[in-house]
């Protein structure tokens, strides 16, 4: 099997994290007599400081043209202020927005040793906790209108919407559906 994988190294622990990463994806592509062929694109605080943009339009053709994105942390405090369109999470949301990357899917399992860390009650812990939450990442809480205004009263208001068609949800719900019906 031959696959060619986007990288994105990111930026802080990202680069360190990576690199390790593609070790390991090597010695699973020898073990199994894969190649992995590699293309190392930019995005986030080294994009920036690179090209001026935290998501260039080559990484982001390179990344569909790719069968996969391996994508390192991205962002820091060097790129905290200013433009909210020039900092480093606005690569996140573009290249999410541009391969149409939905769904988050974040395992939770609570281990026994760290029971007592948990704000749950003790009655609900002690049979475990073993949830799977999926998480919408391209729709209106990321996407919708952002404004600040004052009001009639004077009073400074902020809005956010958070607009979602049913296709959106109905995706979103399919993912999470057949996870849970995976693990039944």
């Amino acid at each position: 099997m031959t696959k060619n994988i986007a990288v994105i190294k990111g930026d802080g622990i990202g680069p360190e994290i990576i690199e390790e990463t593609v070790k390991v994806l090597n010695v699973v592509a020898e073990k199994f007599c894969h190649i992995f062929k590699y293309t190392y694109v930019l995005m986030g605080g080294i994009a920036i400081d690179e090209t001026g943009e935290p998501l260039p339009k080559e990484t982001v053709e390179k990344c569909l043209a790719s069968d996969s994105v391996l994508l390192g942390a991205v962002g820091g405090p060097k790129w905290d202020k200013g433009d909210g369109s020039k900092r480093p999470e606005a690569g996140l949301l573009g290249i999410r927005s541009a391969l149409n990357l939905f769904a988050n899917i974040r395992p939770a399992k609570l281990l026994k040793p760290l029971a007592s860390a948990c704000p749950l009650k003790t009655e609900i812990t002690d049979k475990g906790l073993d949830l799977v939450i999926v998480r919408e990442l391209i729709g209106g809480a990321y996407f919708g209108e952002k404004r600040t205004f004052t009001d009639e009263k004077g009073n400074k208001t902020a809005s956010d919407l958070m607009i979602y068609s049913d296709y959106e949800i109905e995706r979103i719900c399919r993912v999470a559906f057949e996870i849970g019906r995976a693990h039944v």
